[in-house]
């Protein structure tokens, strides 16, 4: 039988994805990753990953000393929130480029932060596990790389601990506005719909809700409603992100970026002091295909999908969007967030 790797080599290996935490055990759960099969999936989970079936467990300490012992200088981490339906897969995966920054998404050692803080962690041991998290996460295939991690928009609550752990880091918020984020909720069915409330169901135990509802207030509401009120919550928490660091924070609107991908790229770029060719960014493979589906992009597809969602949801979404706005301004939330990468 081969000999499992030494804790220290493991640590010191990129390939090998910092991928869950149990609190349990204290203990984080690593599985091998090539860089390419990374490319090859939208998001680094289970689902399409695959399951392992033999992670390597290793315990919190031994990886914190192991990491502490190999004395590099850490890798600039940075970070790509967001509030969902906003081509945020896409950006993360064309800032993905060999020997300048090596992009993670969504992987699930956050979420399992999440979930462990709304079991009732007590904060110092939670701000302990996240600070060594965010290091295992913060390892390269090269010295020189930069990582970019795109959590998924469950961690959005975390997004200030995190930034607050790593004084160093930049963040992008990345957002689609108001109503072409309904328009995608709506085309996309039923299990988006469901998925909004989950989300919101979520984001109220996190306390990450402050819109003067009451809680049975939410039973009245629509689907479309519940999901306008989970981005009004994204919203106006990313707000308040920026005016707490707006040195370190930009924000960017999804019609700028699918717009003009090029440009948003190479200012995303430079907003994360990210090295590179901007010359080359054209030729992104990520730029040119479907982020969930690998597929080749179709001439004007997603122009074609939100005009259909549009003829079919409009009326709906045009009410929506007129309480949401109403909502918005009892609660100081801007619609358009300061601090812009580009502007339209």
């Amino acid at each position: 039988m081969t000999a499992a790797p030494s804790v220290t080599a493991i640590v010191a290996d990129a390939e090998w994805l910092a991928h869950r935490y149990d609190p349990e055990h204290d203990a984080f759960h690593f599985r091998r990753v090539a860089r390419a099969a990374r490319a090859e999936v939208p998001f680094l989970t289970d689902l399409h990953l695959g399951e392992e079936n033999a992670p390597v467990v290793l315990r919190r300490s031994d990886c914190r000393a192991a990491a502490t012992a190999q004395g590099a200088v850490p890798a600039p981490l940075h970070f790509l929130f967001h509030s969902a339906y906003c081509a945020s897969t896409m950006l993360a995966q064309a800032l993905d480029q060999p020997g300048i920054s090596t992009s993670l998404s969504e992987p699930v050692l956050l979420n399992d932060m999440v979930g462990w803080r709304r079991r009732g962690a007590a904060a110092r041991d939670h701000a302990r596990a996240m600070d060594d998290a965010l290091t295992m996460l913060a390892r390269g295939f090269t010295a020189e790389e930069a990582i970019v991690v795109k959590p998924s928009n469950i961690v959005n609550p975390l997004a200030r601990g995190a930034l607050t752990l790593r004084p160093e880091a930049r963040a992008i918020l990345l957002h689609a506005p108001l109503r072409a984020f309904l328009l995608s909720v709506a085309r996309k069915g039923l299990w988006c719909r469901l998925w909004c409330r989950e989300l919101l169901e979520n984001y109220l135990a996190d306390g990450f809700v402050q819109l003067g509802f009451e809680a049975r207030d939410y039973f009245r509401q629509s689907d479309l409603q519940v999901a306008a009120v989970g981005w009004l919550a994204q919203q106006q928490a990313f707000a308040a992100l920026i005016d707490w660091a707006p040195n370190r924070i930009a924000s960017l609107d999804s019609e700028i970026l699918t717009r003009d991908p090029v440009a948003a790229v190479s200012a995303a770029m430079d907003h994360l002091n990210l090295a590179g060719d901007r010359g080359a960014i054209a030729d992104h493979a990520a730029l040119g295909r479907n982020s969930k589906s690998g597929t080749p992009f179709a001439k004007g597809e997603r122009q074609r999908d939100l005009a259909e969602a549009e003829a079919a949801y409009g009326e709906e979404i045009a009410q929506v969007v007129g309480w949401a706005e109403a909502v918005a301004d009892q609660a100081g939330i801007p619609l358009t967030l300061p601090a812009p990468l580009l502007t339209r």
